[in-house]
């Protein structure tokens, strides 16, 4: 299945049909196949969307630019052309940022929002430019890919087909799409943007996390979606999918419930 986009098209992945649909949007570095573990925790036919987002993956050939606004419009085009129902979005750290903009422009049939160890609205004081230039080196081969793997993004080592993908998917970008958030997208302030969110809004933290420390959020995030509940995932880093995928199913599972009442 594909979605028409600027430029070309993404390539769409959809299961279940029992609503509302979980559209899952991945980190910087990650991929659709980021999900596979949280989806196959969810009950038996529960829809799902996920892609890989612009400049990553099979969407590597996309044309920039890939700023976040980009990738914002991107998501909007493919729940509006894919998606015929009620929808919640789940967006991860960049992937929680595009979701957070997304949300602010209240598309019909939004019905929540879940982010996952996410970009904040407003960026915090660590995020400088020494910190940007260094973090836009992260994922220049396999061996730094690895170092960051294992010693900022996870709380424990990931291992077998896991750690495969993961170390795979954040080498399949462009350079340019590489740079771009990391350079840009993670400073970007979109508070003036998500004052407009009116859905009900559900944040996991990692317990362990040092990219987006619960602190941090409760900060930068919090006070401009006042309405949004934090909860914290034990003993997890920063790739909550990943690390931690049935956590991650189960509080999606729940906050469903919750949104269908």
């Amino acid at each position: 299945m594909t979605v028409p986009v600027a430029g070309g098209s993404l390539d769409v992945r959809v299961g279940g049909q029992d609503g509302p649909t979980l559209v899952f949007v991945h980190y910087w570095g990650g991929s659709a196949d980021t999900w596979n573990g949280v989806i196959g925790h969810l009950p038996d036919g529960q829809a799902t969307l996920r892609f890989d987002q612009r400049g990553w993956g099979s969407s590597t050939a996309l044309p920039g630019p890939y700023h976040l606004g980009r990738l914002a419009a991107d998501l909007l085009g493919v729940v509006e052309t894919r998606v015929p129902g009620p929808f919640v979005l789940v967006g991860h750290s960049m992937g929680g940022k595009a979701s957070q903009l997304v949300a602010a422009r209240r598309p019909a049939g939004l019905s929540g929002l879940v982010l996952l160890a996410p970009a904040p609205p407003q960026p915090p004081p660590t995020v400088t430019e020494e910190y940007r230039l260094g973090l836009s080196h992260a994922y220049d081969s396999p061996e730094t890919v690895q170092y960051a793997l294992d010693h900022v993004l996870t709380a424990s080592p990931l291992t077998g087909a896991v750690r495969a993908t993961a170390v795979h998917d954040s080498l399949a970008a462009g350079a340019e799409a590489r740079r771009e958030w990391p350079l840009r997208g993670i400073a970007q302030d979109i508070t003036h943007s998500v004052r407009d969110i009116e859905v009900p809004v559900l944040v996991l933290a990692g317990e362990k996390d040092v990219v987006e420390p619960e602190h941090v959020l409760r900060d930068h995030l919090l006070p401009h979606i006042p309405h949004a509940t934090l909860t914290t995932v034990p003993d997890t880093g920063h790739l909550l999918p990943v690390e931690a995928p049935g956590a991650v199913a189960a509080a999606l599972t729940g906050f469903l419930t919750a949104v269908q009442r």
